[in-house]
């Protein structure tokens, strides 16, 4: 037995249980992990709460952590007893000990200790297939980032920096802004106190951008439309504000010629060979420090509904840990 976080119903916060669950021991294909650290993330709420309805209940919520490898099961290739392993978008990570199958785990490079993985492999891989896929950044971009002093907004400010864009970050607060500053944001926009669209043409001479990464969803929906150059891109991969309401494709003729596309990390992992080439790219820019994780957040695991309220909550800055 091990003990987990689980939900019974959909709801609020109050339906997470800290509760005993039988892991069992690794079948075909599998490893048991210790798990040292896990990941708190927004799909994480949406599950909660029945935005994204889960195929069964009870569920144990969380999709990321990091640990050590107990023991292996029956055609387990690369995978050892004793390996430093990582992994993300596998169902059931709020727990002590898991199974989790070899083709979803990645081995941690030395550099890269656990509480940095597990805060980083949903959000690095979130933005890598920002950054390399949904629009690929060119040097000279000038590029919007709604949410910038979250844990993907952070690392979208650091990694399009480094790739030669000029970086506009939307932040709620004077200190979020002093952060996405720090993290590579070249100017910073208040969502309550300016106007985003125009404050966008005003810092790129009036052309607009060539892409908003927005995982806010309904509340700024309009303004990344509104701050997109003709053929902009507004990739929208998330729903903090909650989903964006249906539109009419026709809108987006005179706004410029503009592209709309909803990402899922799902599909951006969905094979070993997307999955890897993501993971490259993220160990690199990590271990090399051009990319560095921002833990400002770290609760016990049995305590995960006061993270799941201040994350709502909109109060946190970076990435959120959860210690078993």
């Amino acid at each position: 037995m091990t003990n987990a976080i689980t939900i019974h119903e959909h709801g609020g916060a109050e339906n997470l249980r800290w509760e005993s669950v039988d892991v069992g021991e690794p079948d075909v294909g599998q490893v048991r992990i210790r798990q040292n650290a896990i990941g708190l993330n927004f799909i994480d709420i949406y599950m909660r709460s029945g935005l994204y309805p889960l195929p069964s209940l009870p569920a144990i919520l969380g999709m990321e952590a990091a640990g050590i490898v107990e023991s292996v099961g029956p055609d387990v290739g690369e995978i050892a007893v004793g390996d430093r392993v990582a992994y993300c978008m596998v169902p059931g990570a709020y727990a002590e000990n898991r199974l989790v199958s070899a083709e979803k785990l990645l081995k941690l490079p030395d550099d890269i200790d656990d509480k940095t993985a597990a805060a980083m492999m949903l959000k690095g891989l979130t933005a890598h297939y920002l950054l390399f896929r949904s629009y690929a950044v060119q040097p000279g971009d000038q590029i919007l980032v709604m949410a910038a002093a979250g844990g993907v907004g952070l690392m979208l400010c650091q990694w399009g920096r480094h790739l030669g864009a000029e970086v506009i970050g939307c932040v709620g607060s004077e200190s979020k802004a002093e952060l996405a500053r720090a993290n590579g944001a070249h100017h910073v926009i208040l969502y309550d106190q300016e106007n985003i669209p125009q404050r966008v043409r005003d810092i790129t001479d009036g052309k607009g951008v060539a892409v908003s990464y927005d995982s806010v969803g309904q509340a700024t929906f309009e303004a990344s439309l509104d701050s997109l150059r003709p053929f902009g891109v507004l990739v929208t991969y998330g729903n903090a504000s909650g989903p964006v309401e249906p539109f009419s494709p026709a809108v987006l003729a005179p706004k410029g010629s503009l592209y709309v596309t909803r990402p899922t990390l799902a599909t951006h992992t969905a094979t070993r060979e997307l999955l890897t080439e993501g993971a490259e790219r993220l160990f690199r820019v990590v271990g090399d420090g051009t990319v560095g994780i921002a833990i400002n957040q770290i609760h016990a695991l049995s305590e995960t509904a006061t993270a799941h309220r201040d994350l709502e909550s909109r109060v946190t800055t970076g990435a959120s840990v959860l210690i078993p």
